[in-house]
């Protein structure tokens, strides 16, 4: 396993455009398994060979949370969600000029939705961000109404826990409220396989783009940032 390290100069955040934002990076070759899982319960995530985590000085808006799947109770309406008439298949991450295609639709309609900023994803860096560095955690949960792909979330699975990645969907199919089922799905699957806890990434509460995960409620929230050498303190929310 080779590790380069970098941390990258302040810039607008992505979040809070108020605000700066700052990370730290690991390039990682070959990443183990428990070392990821060292960082993944420490705030970071992960996009290909990357490794990232915050370290804003002036601010602690983003929150690493995790659910406990095993305790976690589906509502009667996320039960519904599930019913969903979707397939879902699951492979290792790849990519193609459909996983293109959707991923550019999708990102076009949260510009003219939320005002993400967003440019066409190339073939490169699709596969540098999402499909470089999976090792044998990374898979890929394709969902199709029929035969049509209409949702991608690209899913990190370890012994003990599932980090969400990344998730994009077709708009045209909004009444199935694929984001939402994307997350019960893997939920659901933890709860199958005895996974106990699911990392959905950062949440900034109340935030136009990352509020929703309010919705999963109850969560755990990790309440320091701990080195490497540091023991973790998780609190629920």
């Amino acid at each position: 396993m080779e590790i380069f390290e970098l941390v990258q100069a302040p810039k607008v955040c992505s979040y809070l455009p108020d605000c700066e934002a700052t990370f730290r990076y690991f390039y990682i070759q070959g990443c183990t398994p428990s070392f990821y899982y060292k960082l993944l319960d420490r705030g970071w995530r992960r996009f290909g060979n990357y490794f990232f985590v915050p370290i804003c000085k002036e601010c602690n808006a983003c929150i690493t949370i995790r659910q406990d799947c095993e305790s976690f109770v589906f509502s009667k309406s996320q039960k519904r969600i599930l019913k969903n008439p979707l397939t879902l298949k699951i492979c290792r991450p790849r990519v193609t000029q459909t996983h293109l295609v959707l991923y550019d639709q999708y990102h076009k309609r949260m510009q003219d939705k939320k005002g993400w900023d967003y440019q066409n994803i190339t073939l490169e860096a699709y596969y540098e961000t999402f499909v470089q560095g999976y090792q044998s955690f990374g898979y890929e949960f394709d969902y199709y109404y029929g035969e049509q792909l209409v949702g991608v979330a690209l899913v990190d699975i370890l012994s003990n826990s599932i980090s969400a990645v990344y998730c994009y969907y077709d708009h045209n199919f909004e009444k199935f409220s694929i984001g939402t089922y994307s997350i019960l799905k893997q939920i659901k699957i933890a709860k199958e396989y005895n996974i106990k806890y699911l990392y959905p990434g950062y949440w900034i509460k109340n935030h136009h783009s990352m509020g929703y995960k309010e919705r999963f409620k109850p969560f755990e929230i990790l309440s320091n940032r701990p080195h490497l050498n540091e023991e973790t303190i998780w609190i629920k929310e």
